[in-house]
């Protein structure tokens, strides 16, 4: 089963269907959309990044477009795939409170387990997608829309859960989080301080540490670890040397992205592309 609407007055796309969605990614390459993959009866298989995920039975998980995925196993899923001119994560996040923490949260790959009262809620809203793609009307753009904002909130607040983030006093320290990950996603390349990104959030640094430090992580952490997963996703997919890698990423000098690249992985970059070689 597939179904697919296309938006030609926006370019908007959105596909729903099974395994066979996947197909394309049994070769690693970049997702180009966001994806749902959702498990019913059995498990799936994925790397991601280059990271492998076994994903069991009743579980969600979501992807961006950015990250780099090989599907090697999986049947009977539910699959969602749609593009940005569809909807917007950051244009709406304001509407479902997903970006930086179900998409675009760090490092992070969000994996949900469902319960059976979920697992319902998601089969009700499924057969209402499914329906709403078999009627041609003038609002169906819209509805499909207002579809996948329910898909996303209902799916974030599972999220915040797992994560012991559903207090509602830890709301503004969430926010707080999903709003640094989102200002790192836009400038690692270019920004490495913490300074930086607490200006740009109207807080001191050490307000940063003492409020992420109640989610076992720190600022410069979070930094860190997004500038080596765009170096390992650089060095798993591309032929460019360690000198350009660093480059890319805004050092100067290829030493200091090698030494930080060794504290988070142990490996120096040349040292990681080895043992991908004899991975392969």
């Amino acid at each position: 089963m597939q179904e697919v609407f296309k938006d030609f007055s926006t370019d908007g796309l959105l596909k729903i269907g099974n395994e066979l969605l996947l197909v394309t990614y049994r070769k690693p390459k970049q997702a180009g959309l966001y994806i749902f993959i959702r498990t019913t009866d059995q498990k799936a298989s994925i790397e991601v990044d280059g990271i492998p995920y076994n994903i069991s039975e009743h579980s969600l998980l979501a992807l961006t477009p950015i990250q780099f995925i090989h599907f090697t196993e999986g049947k009977n899923l539910i699959v969602y795939q749609f593009n940005r001119e569809f909807y917007c994560i950051k244009d709406h996040d304001q509407e479902v409170s997903c970006a930086g923490l179900l998409f675009f949260g760090n490092a992070h790959v969000p994996l949900i387990d469902l319960g059976e009262k979920e697992q319902q809620k998601f089969d009700t809203l499924h057969e209402v997608f499914v329906d709403e793609l078999d009627t041609e009307d003038t609002i169906q753009a819209e509805m499909l829309r207002m579809l996948m904002a329910r898909f996303m909130i209902m799916s974030t607040r599972l999220l915040k859960a797992k994560e012991g983030f559903s207090n509602a006093a830890n709301d503004v320290k969430v926010d707080l989080l999903r709003g640094f990950n989102l200002l790192v996603e836009a400038h690692y390349k270019t920004e490495h301080s913490v300074s930086f990104y607490a200006e740009k959030l109207f807080k001191s640094p050490k307000t940063l540490s003492n409020t992420f430090s109640k989610f076992n992580t720190t600022p410069l952490q979070i930094i860190h670890e997004r500038i080596v997963l765009e170096a390992k996703r650089l060095l798993i997919y591309t032929d460019k040397t360690a000198k350009e890698i660093a480059y890319e990423i805004g050092f100067e000098d290829a030493s200091h992205l090698s030494r930080l690249f060794k504290k988070q992985t142990q490996y120096s970059p040349s040292e990681f592309k080895k043992q991908l070689k004899k991975a392969y």
